[in-house]
């Protein structure tokens, strides 16, 4: 049986754990070879092993997507090695501290919006010509409701989370007609994370569902032909 990604080349950020590594071993059990990205090392070896023991192949590439020149030099490595890549999922994010608006702590807001939307603008610049050589170039970019509803004691997280969409979103209509990239942004909902434990620490984990559910649908998206300025999500 043919998979579904078969040849193709997969990068997912934040791909050390939850919805990261859920979808890094996701893509790779459809046949894509995954460049998984995070900042420790020995979680993505983990995730890196699990992958090759399912039979299928990764490449691990341990960075901090805020440090300068970074993905940068991520994306020359990918570019002379593999020259096209088919799918970007841009997973990694930070939450952040939860507090009222005029509480937020003024550097704990610019390292957020550093992560949450300046290095999320560098992957798409870099890794825009990689994408434009696919036959079938695909993005989706990992959001927050909060970020189009807005909640109280979640400003700073769910306003980096609406300049992530509208960046994505316009990248989109800039691509769509004279390439073959499309870009989807996909709200997975409550999901068993670490970042979901931070945000809601008396939940009971089990009842709200596993990373597991939001990597099958991510692969689907990926899998699909939508049009750029999809916005789904999961229930």
């Amino acid at each position: 049986m043919t998979k579904r990604f078969e040849g193709q080349l997969a990068l997912v950020t934040g791909a050390s754990r939850g919805i990261g590594a859920a979808t890094a071993r996701a893509l790779a059990a459809e046949g894509a070879h995954v460049v998984l990205t995070a900042r420790t090392a020995g979680a993505l070896e983990e995730v890196e092993e699990a992958i090759h023991a399912a039979g299928g192949t990764a490449t691990i590439a341990p960075l901090d997507l805020i440090e300068s020149d970074s993905i940068a030099r991520l994306a020359g490595a990918v570019a002379e090695r593999w020259g096209a890549l088919d799918i970007l999922v841009l997973n990694a994010a930070t939450l952040g501290s939860l507090s009222a608006v005029q509480a937020i702590d003024s550097k704990e807001f610019a390292k957020v919006l550093t992560l949450n939307v300046s290095a999320q603008q560098a992957l798409l610049a870099a890794f825009d010509p990689a994408l434009r050589k696919s036959k079938r170039a695909r993005v989706v970019a990992i959001t927050s409701k909060v970020g189009r509803q807005p909640r109280a004691f979640w400003g700073a997280y769910g306003a980096s989370k609406a300049a992530f969409e509208t960046l994505v979103q316009a990248y989109g209509e800039e691509v769509e007609g004279i390439s073959n990239v499309r870009v989807a942004v996909l709200d997975p909902g409550a999901t068993r994370t670490e970042m979901r434990a931070r945000a809601y620490p008396g939940e009971d984990p089990a009842s709200v569902k596993p990373p597991e559910a939001v990597a099958e649908k991510i692969v689907e998206l990926v899998a699909s032909d939508f049009a750029s300025g999809h916005v789904e999500q999961v229930g």
